[in-house]
């Protein structure tokens, strides 16, 4: 016989049965109140007396149950970026998500470090998601849209540079932030310009796509664009600039301010004077750029609101059939400071 002391029992995992008893109610009662549902009117303190109960014993309600009642989730899944975004789309992301949790969905990030395409939508659908929103880390076909919506996602959202058969793709017209850099660097007179294009894995979905932007601003002038590798580091930057007058470059979009701020540094440092004998301009338009001097020239990026975002997830799920409204997710233009 064991002694008392080695007698280890579970706690039992509290119900709402449990939860009811506790408040006095109904298990209806207890399954309206904690799934928010507002179609049934419930008085203010039977409301708080079930949560003060559920909060005692520690209750929270099934996510998969909820599903099988309703027919499916309210899971929401975001593929987590396995690039540096940047403070400009951290800001969308968590906007979308707070928008999405005011909306009563449940928001699940998906470390997709290393998934390739249908693979990765395989393992998305794996947690039945009622919809899944990619920002284009991987770049979902349309067989892993299918994939999606045989496991019951209603809404596969993408947003990208590329349109998805299948998905309700919203393109981000990531080419006009580097057409509309060059362009402005043009009319300053400027002709042999630089454009950065990060090294670090995963920023070509954005970084390609400004090259291409640049390369057509200056289509039809005597204008010429050269891509410039760049490493997020020091020493990459002062390699650069060591041999920048070699180059002959009288100008540089820098893909954003980070690597602008970055390269504008050692640009100084190396002697060479901006804008005078190199204009600079980044994008994003960050507050540490408006610090620096000279002022750093940017191109400001006017991003769909997160809120909107959320919204469309909520009526294409209401409504598979529906068409996304067509709508300028990426509006681009510069704003002139010293640097350039």
């Amino acid at each position: 016989m064991r002694k008392p002391t080695e007698q280890s029992a579970e706690r039992p995992v509290p119900t709402s049965a449990d939860v009811a008893r506790l408040a006095g109610v109904s298990r209806a009662t207890v399954s309206y109140v904690l799934n928010n549902t507002a179609a049934v009117r419930i008085s203010e303190p039977t409301r708080r007396r079930v949560r003060e109960a559920a909060e005692e014993l520690g209750y929270v309600p099934h996510a998969a149950a909820r599903s099988l009642r309703a027919g499916h989730s309210r899971m929401v899944l975001l593929p987590t970026a396995h690039v540096p975004i940047g403070p400009l789309y951290s800001q969308f992301l968590n906007e979308l998500q707070w928008a999405l949790r005011a909306l009563d969905y449940t928001v699940v990030q998906y470390g997709s470090l290393g998934l390739e395409a249908d693979e990765a939508a395989r393992a998305w659908a794996e947690l039945r998601p009622v919809a899944v929103v990619s920002l284009g880390q991987v770049q979902l076909t349309p067989q892993g849209v299918e994939i999606l919506k045989r496991s019951g996602a209603k809404a596969v959202i993408t947003l990208g540079s590329q349109r998805v058969e299948g998905a309700h793709a919203l393109v981000m017209d990531q080419g006009r932030v580097g057409r509309v850099a060059v362009e402005h660097l043009v009319e300053r007179g400027r002709r042999r310009i630089g454009v950065v294009v990060p090294e670090e894995p995963g920023l070509e979905m954005f970084a390609g796509p400004r090259l291409e932007g640049a390369r057509q601003a200056v289509a039809g002038t005597d204008a010429t664009v050269v891509p410039l590798p760049l490493r997020y580091e020091e020493e990459s930057a002062n390699e650069l600039a060591g041999g920048w007058r070699e180059r002959g470059l009288d100008a540089v979009f820098a893909y954003n301010d980070e690597y602008a701020m970055l390269l504008m540094r050692a640009l100084q440092d190396a002697g060479i004077s901006v804008p005078e004998e190199t204009a600079v301009v980044g994008s994003d338009d960050l507050l540490l750029g408006r610090l620096l001097r000279p002022r750093l020239s940017t191109v400001r990026i006017d991003m769909v609101i997160g809120r909107h975002l959320a919204e469309l997830v909520d009526s294409v799920v209401r409504d598979p059939q529906s068409a996304p409204e067509a709508r300028d997710l990426l509006a681009s233009r510069v704003v002139r400071r010293e640097s350039s």
